[in-house]
């Protein structure tokens, strides 16, 4: 049988920088965050060194830093440790602002195995940005508590979530490909297929959303459609990830040679 692994998603970015007010923290900030791209150590060592002697909301920002930092070396814990510190910075009635670092720290803390600590933090942080009403971010957010659940074998509750996140954001292709995955995992092959399908209207070429259509319809006796959708993501991302996937999946369709990579 085919098994795709639950969808990981990427830690939640921050807010572009070019949209940032453009004050001395956030100058420095920006500084910083570019310094992490280089040379991630020193940007600890600078963000350390900025964050000294600080107190109060001025803390933030070098903290943020610190949290993208940690992230760049896979020290999850450090990065869920320093998003949170920034998050617990912000003025309390900045919810949208505590909403995304929260959910920063959630990402950082589910990456490096602590699903407890993570559904913690998401579940904050899908209360802050509720009481920003910010229903996509809520949304977003309900998706990463469900990644949570699903980490922790809470399947019944993670689908609850994800029922929440359909109805907060109904646009996110993520939500509906998650939500897919998580029903064909539970064997509902029915509303597998409906989510998929509104994954695919949202997106039509994204490979994660192809090759899991492939999936739901190889545990449906779709062999044909499986293919199809296998074959479209080495078509149009020969290098992804997913194509690799798909290969492997088509070989056990189709024979190994038929889906080999093609080669110069």
């Amino acid at each position: 049988m085919l098994i795709a692994l639950f969808a990981p998603l990427a830690l939640t970015q921050a807010a572009p920088l070019a949209a940032l007010p453009l004050s001395p923290a956030d100058d420095r900030l920006r500084l910083c965050l570019i310094e992490v791209r280089s040379d991630p150590e020193a940007a600890i060592a600078s963000a350390s060194a900025w964050l000294d002697g600080l107190a109060g909301t001025a803390r933030g920002a070098p903290q943020h830093c610190l949290g993208f930092a940690y992230m760049s070396l896979s020290r999850w814990e450090a990065a869920a440790g320093a998003f949170a510190a920034a998050r617990d910075a912000r003025l309390v009635d900045d919810k949208v602002g505590r909403a995304r670092l929260g959910a920063m720290a959630g990402n950082a803390a589910l990456a490096g195995a602590r699903g407890e600590a993570a559904l913690a933090l998401f579940t904050q942080a899908q209360a802050d940005a509720a009481a920003a009403s910010d229903e996509e971010m809520a949304g977003s957010i309900a998706a990463d508590r469900a990644r949570a659940l699903v980490s922790l074998e809470r399947n019944l509750d993670a689908a609850q979530a994800l029922a929440s996140a359909r109805e907060l954001t109904q646009q996110n292709v993520t939500v509906w490909l998650l939500s897919a995955t998580l029903a064909r995992r539970m064997e509902d092959l029915e509303s597998a297929r409906g989510w998929i399908a509104i994954a695919a209207a949202l997106d039509p070429i994204n490979p994660a959303v192809r090759l899991e259509a492939g999936v739901i319809a190889v545990l449906g006796g779709s062999d044909d459609a499986a293919i199809s959708s296998f074959q479209s993501v080495i078509d149009t991302e020969p290098q992804s990830p997913e194509a690799a996937t798909a290969r492997i999946y088509l070989g056990q369709l189709t024979g190994p040679a038929l889906a080999e990579e093609p080669t110069e």
